[in-house]
């Protein structure tokens, strides 16, 4: 090796001649040249899985920033053991070697600076995916995943609505990302997760950021059917008109703050005040509500996640996902006794996901073989295509490992498979008002379970 090139080494070489400091420098060398390799697949379709993205934008990055720091710290523990300086008493920068270990420091801090920017910038990007917040504790948010994948809010980012804008919320989504990582790593979570979410950002800062609480969403018809539990799966349908504006005007109206006291779950609300423009003020109690019970209870001003508590993860009753599933077609209505046998099904207890997916299939096709052999014999691609839509009714809705059943996580938009608008609205009074339960107030029903309802036929409803 020729003396020119040995000068041009030697601050690499004054930089790690101690085992620490080497260290640090294959760590940081390792952790770019690995980076730089996996960035492409990472960048590419490869960056759809979550432990890919783990090594390249969190692994990766705490071993370059722990290489960097293991440099310094091994030359001053030698400095140390030696019994010199942190630094010589007089630096004379008129020589060569100190001129080039100060020229290689600095243009080494300036490549650091760059690729720990992209580290940086990548991790936080990363940490903030819908792959990492879904994806990375695979058993812990396989419920709430794949309930938002489903859900209206599927293209909508997880921190778009968990975290917001501004930095105190990121930072303190960060923290509570914390202890989540422990609780995960240590098996110490709750099954199910519990639900509500304490400490969730105000929904006027996340949800109204899109919906605009000013620009109420006019009437609305809502046509839905339904399948009866007889042979012939006898269909009807029900068409209600929302009176979507009046029950938002009503709630969060100008000048309107409403106000209730309620148990951890917000499924128990004796209490309720109702203000308008700071004069009109009512407090509505329920029967046989106690004073120092309610005093106990928390207080919270109403907000859109009070009605609408699960706008992006939200799991179906049996009985609608199988109305839903055979107004399709997944399921077809001339199934003989496809919906009974279908929830009959869906309702047995199974230990474990794997469980019911022998199960399921196994038990839909019996049951026409048992009962219908002919329809099995003659229709029994159809009805295996069947059972397997009856299964994915049960993978999106039930998760046994996470003890996620049917109705766990309770929808409290209207009031027919949970309390939900009952919670406040059961008749209790106040003064001469009450919060009524007139069916109404919140909905004009067109038709109740009707087989061709006329109003349908006189609005050109096609279907």
């Amino acid at each position: 090796m020729s003396n020119r090139v040995r000068e041009w080494l030697l601050p690499l070489v004054q930089l790690c001649d101690n085992v620490i400091s080497l260290a640090g420098v294959v760590l940081v060398t390792s952790a770019t040249v690995l980076w730089i390799f996996l960035l492409p697949s990472s960048l590419g379709e490869g960056g759809q899985h979550p432990y890919l993205g783990i090594l390249a934008f969190l692994v990766l990055p705490g071993a370059f920033f722990a290489g960097l720091g293991l440099i310094p710290l091994g030359g001053w523990l030698q400095r140390r053991m030696r019994g010199a300086p942190a630094l010589p008493a007089t630096l004379d920068f008129r020589n060569p070697a100190l001129k080039r270990l100060a020229a290689f420091v600095a243009g080494a801090t300036v490549l650091n600076v760059g690729l720990a920017s992209q580290f940086t910038y990548s991790a936080v990007s990363y940490m903030d995916g819908v792959q990492f917040c879904g994806q990375t504790c695979h058993t812990v948010m396989k419920p709430e995943f794949t309930a938002y994948q489903n859900s209206p809010h599927s293209r909508v980012e997880c921190v778009k609505c968990h975290i917001g804008p501004g930095a105190s919320w990121f930072v303190k989504s960060k923290l509570s990302g914390l202890r989540q990582v422990y609780a995960v790593a240590f098996d110490t979570h709750d099954r199910p997760i519990q639900t509500p979410i304490p400490d969730l950002r105000p929904a006027r800062e996340t949800c109204e950021a899109c919906h605009w609480p000013q620009k109420y969403g006019e009437d609305r018809i809502r046509v839905t059917q339904r399948f009866a539990e007889d042979e012939q799966n006898t269909a009807s349908r029900n068409v209600l008109m929302m009176r979507i504006g009046k029950i938002h005007r009503a709630h969060q109206g100008e000048g309107v703050r409403i106000t209730y006291r309620s148990d951890a779950k917000r499924e128990i609300i004796p209490w309720v005040e109702y203000t308008r423009n700071g004069g009109d003020r009512r407090v509505y109690l329920a029967d046989k509500a106690k004073a120092e019970d309610i005093a106990r209870l928390e207080l919270r001003e109403l907000d859109c996640m009070d009605c609408h508590n699960r706008p992006s993860h939200s799991f179906q009753p049996p009985e609608f996902a199988v109305d839903a599933e055979m107004s399709a077609g997944g399921i077809p209505a001339s199934l003989p006794f496809a919906k009974k046998t279908a929830l009959a099904i869906l309702k047995q207890p199974y230990a474990s996901t794997a469980e019911a997916h022998t199960r399921i299939p196994d038990a839909w096709r019996n049951f026409y073989q048992t009962n219908y052999p002919a329809v099995a014999r003659d229709r029994s691609a159809e009805i295996d295509a069947a059972g397997r839509r009856v299964l994915a009714l049960f993978d999106r809705n039930v998760f046994p490992e996470m003890k996620v059943q049917w109705g766990t996580y309770p929808n409290h938009i209207g009031h027919n498979a949970s309390p939900g608008c009952f919670r406040c609205h059961d008749e209790r009074p106040s003064g001469t008002k009450t919060l009524s339960q007139d069916c109404n107030t919140c909905h004009q029903l067109l038709a109740m379970e009707e087989k061709e309802p006329k109003i349908l036929s006189d609005l050109g409803w096609t279907n």
